[in-house]
């Protein structure tokens, strides 16, 4: 069943919920009791009568908007019936279909038209309360909006696209790049994205609370794509093998450069990046970092260096009299400087052999392999520097099953395109039938990190489905230093804020990116001076009528 189908369905029991609860009290206000079962117009009356804005009624059943709207609507109805009471308000929230019809089908129930030259002081100050609290729930619903179906804020945790996009770096990412994706779970909490919080297990996901109704959704649809993702492009996407969340849009979201689409071939050579047997295109705001292992007679001043060269996470380890550093993302210069400092008794680049597998486990024995922390694929014999070549899979692009090839097309096959995998004694089923082959359905991409040795990358996770991808960072809102610990470092950067790196451009690829500070500033003045010059104006015409 597509989208917009099972979209339909829902609204259709929601108007069929909604009639049967209230079509008498349809009747009540004065209209047939057959327009409380028709999809936005029953709101749209409820508006009417309520004197609310009758064109908020196009927002009933917008995804995770919706849920929040039908409330506010179904409390208009309520109070227009005298249910103006706590407990009735808690009621018409938590159960709405069966209390509204509760309400619906007593005897007693009748139409309460309060006129404000009768209201008490009581009254009249729980209704000012009413005002400031329908103020603050437009407030949530229009940042609601913008962020379910215009941009979304995202922030950049670890180092794996230093120095592009710094640790603690806040971006703003639009949804629209290529083509918009439309939420696959309709009813949710706004603002969050996969859990709640965490009630379990620190940092174990698993047995927190979801933030969104599993039970309710909705199918994969992109509409209005003009353009698919390009190489070198940085893209913002929902983790691939997220195994706490099912649905796609509620995945883990990753920030990471395209490096190869779809029919490309992607390589490592000692720690070298090659697209179709070509050396990277390194853009302007690239920087070709890498990991070396530095042997000193003494310790090194870290924070100092911290402040000299910037992103520098390092791993210290007494050895003797000296210390051995692991420095991860360091580039060319920086490299050649710390070579230079007085302590240093020699230093190289820490690149993997060919022929060394990458592959982890979960336990000591060795016997359960750690597929995320392991290459991708688990059978390739590759590692994080010698890797590939690998094709990445395009739509309509038919592969050869095997033995050997399993292990890489397998989550495509049963997890991104949503087919019944099984290998039985050596022979493989799709779906019950045995097969050597199978005919991808959607394109793939390969998303790798700047800061290469740094970076959980498709190296790890594998290709990623054109239906995870989110869209394109615009620009940095908020830029933090030290706003996130990282754990594989012994020292963590100072605390500070990069007022150089605030309203700039993302995703353009030059060196020195343009500064958007001034749409800011006009944001900023709409969001928070609407008010002030609709009242401006509404005086304004008042005098002029007098």
């Amino acid at each position: 069943m597509n989208y917009f189908l099972t979209y339909t369905v829902y609204v259709l029991i929601l108007s069929v919920l909604m009639g049967i609860s209230t079509w008498k009290l349809f009747k009540k206000l004065g209209y047939s009791p057959l327009f409380a079962f028709i999809p936005f117009y029953n709101y749209f009356i409820i508006l009417k009568e309520t004197k609310h804005p009758k064109w908020w009624a196009l927002l009933s059943y917008l995804p995770i908007v919706g849920p929040i709207m039908l409330s506010v609507f179904h409390l208009y109805l309520m109070k227009k019936f005298g249910k103006n009471l706590f407990k009735d308000q808690l009621l018409t929230v938590i159960l709405p279909f069966i209390y509204m019809a509760t309400v619906n089908y007593s005897k007693d129930t009748e139409i309460d038209d309060e006129n404000d030259l009768y209201l008490t002081e009581e009254e009249k100050n729980a209704k000012k309360k009413d005002t400031f609290m329908g103020s603050i729930t437009f407030a949530v619903v229009f940042a609601t909006i913008i962020h379910v179906f215009v941009t979304q804020p995202f922030g950049i945790p670890t180092g794996s696209m230093e120095r592009t996009l710094l640790v603690g770096d806040f971006l703003f990412v639009n949804k629209w790049s290529y083509g918009y994706r439309l939420p696959m779970r309709p009813v949710a909490i706004p603002f969050l994205q996969g859990t709640i919080m965490d009630t379990g297990k620190p940092g174990n996901p698993k047995d927190d609370p979801k933030s969104y109704v599993e039970g309710i959704k909705l199918p994969y649809e992109r509409i209005f794509q003009f353009s698919k993702p390009q190489k070198n492009e940085i893209v913002v996407f929902n983790y691939p093998k997220d195994s706490v969340h099912t649905a796609i849009d509620r995945k883990d979201p990753y920030v990471k450069r395209l490096v190869a689409v779809a029919g490309d071939t992607f390589e490592m050579r000692n720690g070298k990046l090659f697209v179709n047997g070509k050396p990277e295109t390194v853009l302007g705001d690239q920087e070709v970092q890498h990991r070396y292992i530095v042997n000193t007679g003494s310790q090194l001043d870290i924070p100092s260096l911290y402040n000299t060269f910037g992103f520098l996470p390092v791993q210290e380890i007494p050895n003797g009299n000296g210390f051995i550093y692991a420095f991860q993302g360091l580039t060319d210069k920086t490299a050649a400087e710390i070579k230079k400092l007085p302590q240093v008794i020699d230093m190289k680049e820490d690149v993997q052999p060919k022929g060394e597998s990458a592959v982890s486990y979960r336990d000591e024995a060795r016997t359960k392999i750690d597929t995320t922390q392991s290459i991708f694929p688990i059978n390739s014999g590759w590692n994080q520097d010698q890797y590939g070549p690998l094709k990445i899979p395009k739509k309509g692009d038919v592969v050869a099953l095997n033995e050997k090839t399993l292990p890489e097309y397998q989550w495509i096959i049963s997890q991104y395109e949503h087919n019944k995998l099984e290998n039985k004694n050596g022979k493989i089923f799709i779906n019950g039938k045995e097969t050597n082959q199978y005919t991808i359905q959607q394109d793939y991409y390969m998303m790798v990190g700047d800061n290469r040795d740094a970076s959980l990358d498709a190296r790890f996770f594998g290709f990623v489905p054109e239906e995870n991808i989110v869209g394109k960072p615009m620009f940095t809102w908020m830029s933090l230093q030290g706003a996130f610990k990282d754990q594989s470092s012994t020292y963590q950067a100072p605390f500070k804020i990069r007022w150089d790196r605030m309203f700039k451009a993302t995703n353009t690829g030059e060196a020195n990116k343009t500064s958007y500070w001034w749409i800011a500033a006009m944001i900023l003045i709409l969001f928070f001076g609407w008010e002030y010059f609709m009242k401006l104006f509404k005086g304004k015409n008042k005098e002029e009528e007098i």
